[in-house]
């Protein structure tokens, strides 16, 4: 990293431009696929046949189906468990698309990341505000005595848990603001928040993801690097949507603010 801010971010930004774009990053998500769903476990857009077995997916395919698993065409069936790994590292292929095993509280799906998705033809960048240093804010964790879950809706729909374990706290113009955040497990914090301009000039909500606090609960809050959610991509995933409290009534003008398309 070098010690240009702007530069630093301008590189940033480049490289998540260009990632989202991957032949199996997020605009390629063309269908996530809840096995409880196709209780006869023949899923239409997917090949092969999907069953689910307590904590594992049964899957079986024939020649026809020209599944891979573990690079080893399948013809019978394999007991699979969630991928938690990169996408191209998962381990079902067929005909260059990853079909990836998720499991959410305790229910299976199928995600199939298709290179040739429409959204992944059509993408043309992200808009982003361009560096501004009054946007990279101190600011202090506060962990939770006791790590929460709320139920929050998600992108499709659905009510899931969003785990919680403690708050962000910064100033904007003077006037103090919290975010409620969850720890991830190298420490970093997460927040799902949007403001006031969230749903105009921008995407409907967006994630930041602050480094590891240091051990005074110190920590920079850089909404230059406020990121677009996944659903912005591709509507197949499932983003949690801000909990209560998360968002802000100030605009926040800066970071990724909406995907560009043809």
């Amino acid at each position: 990293m070098s010690t240009d801010p702007q530069k630093d971010w301008q590189h940033w930004h480049e490289r998540r431009t260009a990632s989202v774009a991957a032949p199996h990053g997020p605009l390629s998500l063309s269908g996530t696929y809840w096995l409880a769903d196709y209780p006869e476990g023949r899923i239409p857009a997917v090949p092969g046949e999907w069953r689910e077995e307590g904590d594992e997916v049964v899957l079986s395919a024939g020649a026809e189906d020209a599944v891979t698993v573990d690079g080893v065409p399948l013809i019978g069936t394999v007991r699979l468990t969630a991928d938690h790994g990169p996408i191209p590292e998962s381990r079902v292929e067929s005909a260059g698309r990853r079909l990836v095993v998720l499991r959410r509280e305790g229910l299976w799906a199928v995600r199939d990341f298709d290179p040739e998705s429409a959204a992944r033809r059509a993408y043309r960048g992200i808009e982003a505000t361009p560096y501004d240093a009054g946007w990279s804010l101190p600011g202090v964790f506060r962990p939770y005595e006791e790590a929460q879950s709320l139920r929050v809706e998600n992108a499709d729909g659905r009510e899931r848990g969003l785990g919680l374990s403690g708050e962000l706290v910064f100033a904007i113009g003077g006037a103090e603001h919290s975010l409620r955040v969850a720890v991830e497990d190298d420490g970093s914090l997460w927040a799902v928040f949007a403001d006031a301009t969230s749903g105009t000039s921008s995407y409907r909500f967006r994630f930041l993801r602050p480094a590891a606090p240091a051990e005074d609960g110190s920590v920079t809050v850089d909404f230059n690097r406020a990121l677009l959610p996944p659903c912005a991509f591709a509507d197949h995933f499932i983003c949690p949507f801000p909990p209560p409290g998360n968002t802000l009534p100030v605009p926040v003008p800066a970071g990724e603010r909406r995907v560009l398309t043809d």
